[in-house]
């Protein structure tokens, strides 16, 4: 029997990527993700139950403050968080982000009047704000590498699950009881915080196609020296950054603006509560099924296809979302919505990981994510703004369609590159002790 290599033996040491640590990890990130899409959807869901609330007296412009105040936390925790993340691991910023959100949302679930139902809003954001590019970053790190964008994609479905389960709360319980309830559920994701800080690997893995050929630690001084804020503008790179940034703030305009405002809007368009839910749950269910089908497309090596096309589709399914159709195509249409919109945004935080090197992944991740999170202060606004100005029931589909074109105009002009540079790629696995 053959004995491994010494460097066979060094990288299994540190870390390297197994089936049994990637499934692991990718289904930590699917429930911590499911954590952020219950969140995100929330609101939306209780929206119209928050409007009639007796004690509240909320006008319906309050629904798109508050989901704007959600997002105003989510830059704060998206950026303050993505050099921890390179720099000590993506464990600790993890935990801590679920512990923070779980105590966020039993403050919404107990607050006492809506000023504090706003602050806790905006907390509650900073912590939801750090979990994408965190828990995306922690995926690319750990998946095959020829099955990152659809691991990616696995992960970043929960946000849509979690979409789904809350729509499907609030439609058996609402108006029944009060719409706090549902925030309280928020509280479980502590159950999360020991299973993550015990499952999540404290250092990042061997990035080599074989163990074999791993490069030596020498030749990964290069990408470690280029590590930090200042190396995302390094020639090259610039372009990518800026692009990516516009289609972020984009697509998250599409999605904030949807998950805060669908329901209400399908209300206005003459539809009654269980159906508006209906189309929640449609919208989220495309997502998911819509970023897994397009993730095995881009893992071919067209993932700036697969991206232009989703927002392409975003618009298309709005623009017929403005007349009344069959129930069965109307429900087509929220589903092909989710997947503009929703699955766009995966797809976008699929190809910024694969973009950037391990040294800079987690640094690129949040600093795109977070300057994109103003698309999701700009998004509820936004269509509070079209809908108060504009009566007709349509004018607030037809605020989706220019984000959505003006989305795939900027991907059109992204430079193609399939991921990070063989050098940075093969960096081995730095242990981040400081962590533990």
């Amino acid at each position: 029997m053959t004995s491994p290599s010494p460097e066979t033996s060094a990288a299994a040491a540190a870390g390297a990527p197994n089936r049994r640590t990637s499934l692991l990890v990718l289904l930590i990130g699917v429930l911590v993700l499911f954590i952020d899409g219950y969140d995100l959807f929330v609101l939306g869901t209780v929206g119209p139950s928050l409007i009639t609330d007796p004690d509240w007296h909320i006008a319906p412009a309050t629904i798109g403050t508050l989901g704007s105040l959600t997002a105003l936390g989510m830059p704060i925790g998206a950026i303050s968080t993505a050099r921890m993340g390179d720099a000590r691991g993506r464990r600790l910023p993890i935990t801590l982000c679920l512990a923070w959100i779980s105590l966020c949302m039993l403050l919404s679930g107990l607050a006492p009047s809506i000023g504090v139902f706003g602050l806790s809003r905006f907390l509650t954001g900073i912590g939801i704000g750090a979990l994408s590019p965190l828990v995306t970053a922690l995926i690319v790190d750990w998946a095959p590498p020829r099955r990152r964008t659809l691991f990616v994609g696995v992960a970043l479905s929960g946000i849509a699950l979690g979409g789904v389960v809350v729509a499907c709360i609030g439609r058996a319980v609402l108006p029944g009881v009060h719409f706090q309830t549902l925030f309280l559920v928020g509280i479980l994701p502590l159950l999360l915080v020991p299973l993550c800080w015990k499952a999540i690997p404290s250092h990042r893995p061997a990035y080599a196609a074989a163990p074999d050929t791993a490069t030596p630690a020498a030749a990964a001084t290069p990408a470690a020296a280029e590590s930090g804020w200042a190396a995302l503008f390094a020639p090259g790179r610039r372009l990518a950054v800026v692009l990516f940034c516009f289609t972020a703030f984009l697509g998250l305009v599409l999605v904030y603006g949807a998950s805060t405002w669908l329901p209400t809007l399908m209300i206005k368009a003459g539809y009654d509560l269980s159906s508006a839910l209906e189309f929640t749950i449609a919208f989220n269910g495309g997502a998911i099924v819509g970023t897994l089908a397009v993730a095995l497309l881009a893992d071919r090596g067209h993932l700036k296809t697969a991206t232009l096309g989703l927002f392409t589709a975003a618009a298309v399914a709005m623009l017929v979302l403005t007349r009344h159709h069959g129930h069965g195509l109307i429900l087509a249409m929220s589903a092909l919505a989710g997947m503009g919109t929703l699955g766009t945004q995966n797809l976008i935080n699929a190809w910024v990981g694969r973009y950037f090197g391990p040294e800079l992944r987690g640094t690129a991740l949040g600093f795109v994510i977070g300057l994109g999170r103003l698309g999701s202060i700009l998004g509820p606004s936004y269509l509070t703004y079209v809908t108060t100005v504009s009566a007709a029931p349509s004018a607030g589909f037809y605020a989706f369609v220019a984000p959505a074109l003006l989305g795939a105009l900027a991907v059109a002009f992204i430079p193609t590159r399939r991921s990070a540079t063989p050098q940075e790629d093969r960096a081995p696995a730095r242990s981040v002790n400081a962590e533990a």
